[in-house]
């Protein structure tokens, strides 16, 4: 009798468990999954990148899918190996930031034979008809900005004319192309003018791109200049498209005197916000940057896959710009802008997108 009232209450204790267990699971249950994101960045090496790959992630998982998050720290068969990793591994869209914009198209070829959709991120995929979608920056604006705020701190100085020399992106990006056109629609007709010198000559995308958007080969090309062109005449403005050029550009002027001896930096621009150049507008050495809310691209971004595989059209504001030599691409565009000692504050620091212990020099 003992042990038949000891195996009853144990039963008894189990089915409570049971049906504890089931309230529980219930309560709370498991967060759906709704497929595998491929997200395919360029590099850690750029503090941008860093940051748009957790947004992405981030953003994404907010959205109950699962990431697949890749940098291929800038060489090709890298990336093109991580994207045919992510389509074997059933990612459902690709979010791609390209290292070459003209390399893609056999593996986009593969993801659209099975099905897979792609969304290029703030560099436009060139050459391929598997190219859906295009959340980037205005950056033909970018570079509007850029040669603005060179006007605004040569104006500082007097009236000129101004010598200013002319750094360009990557040629292997689009949108060094953009930033470059967008540059020089402001300062070619100044150049023409007379009233901003190129003591070197050299203009045009053929002559100042930077391959992979390398800072030490934008100061060893900054050494260059000077030395051949700036022996006695000094240097007034230098139009650099990414915060990283910046930086080599800067250290480059350091060492031949600019920022000392009563010899003032020339008035430098940039791109991306990211802390080192910040803490140089805030020293008094780049002039500025442009501030892209990578933040506010990753939702964007985020937001065209969550509408493509939800069956509905994805937010799009042009269906003109962005022509990747096959197709024009639908795109979203985000307003850049600019940023210097004045406004950094509001627009980094009280945004959150930098903290500001993150400043301090």
């Amino acid at each position: 009798m003992k042990i038949l009232t000891h195996l009853l209450r144990h039963t008894a204790w189990a089915a409570a468990a049971l049906v504890a267990g089931f309230v529980l699971l219930t309560a709370h249950p498991a967060k759906a999954n709704k497929g595998l994101i491929g997200v395919a960045m360029p590099t850690k090496s750029s503090l941008r990148w860093i940051s748009d790959g957790n947004s992405m992630k981030s953003e994404l998982e907010k959205m109950g899918y699962s990431v697949d998050l890749q940098y291929a720290e800038d060489d090709i068969p890298n990336q093109l190996a991580q994207i045919e990793n992510m389509i074997t591994k059933g990612a459902k869209v690709l979010v791609i930031a390209s290292i070459d914009g003209m390399t893609l198209s056999d593996v986009l070829q593969k993801a659209a034979d099975k099905g897979v959709k792609v969304v290029a991120y703030d560099r436009l995929i060139n050459g391929s008809k598997n190219v859906d979608y295009y959340a980037t920056f205005d950056n033909f604006q970018v570079g509007v900005l850029q040669a603005n705020s060179l006007l605004d701190g040569l104006k500082k100085r007097g009236n000129g004319p101004f010598n200013i020399e002319l750094f360009g992106g990557s040629a292997d990006d689009n949108n060094a192309f953009f930033f470059y056109n967008g540059a020089m629609s402001v300062l070619d007709p100044l150049i023409k003018s007379g009233k901003l010198v190129v003591k070197s000559g050299q203009m045009g995308m053929d002559k100042v791109a930077t391959l992979r958007w390398d800072g030490a080969v934008a100061q060893a090309r900054m050494d260059n200049l000077l030395s051949a062109f700036y022996g006695k005449a000094r240097v007034d403005a230098v139009l650099s498209p990414y915060d990283g050029l910046s930086i080599g550009i800067l250290s480059s002027l350091k060492g031949v005197g600019y920022g000392s001896g009563g010899q003032p930096f020339p008035v430098v621009s940039g791109q991306d916000c990211e802390v080192p150049s910040v803490k140089s507008i805030i020293r008094g050495e780049q002039y500025s940057s442009i501030f892209k809310d990578t933040r506010v691209l990753a939702k964007v971004a985020a937001g065209m896959v969550d509408a493509i595989l939800s069956g509905k059209k994805p937010e799009i504001n042009d269906t003109k710009t962005y022509n990747n030599k096959v197709k024009v691409v639908p795109s979203y565009l985000l307003k850049p802008v600019p940023v210097d000692v004045d406004n950094y504050k509001k627009l980094l620091v009280d945004s959150g997108y930098i903290k500001e212990d993150q400043l301090k020099q």
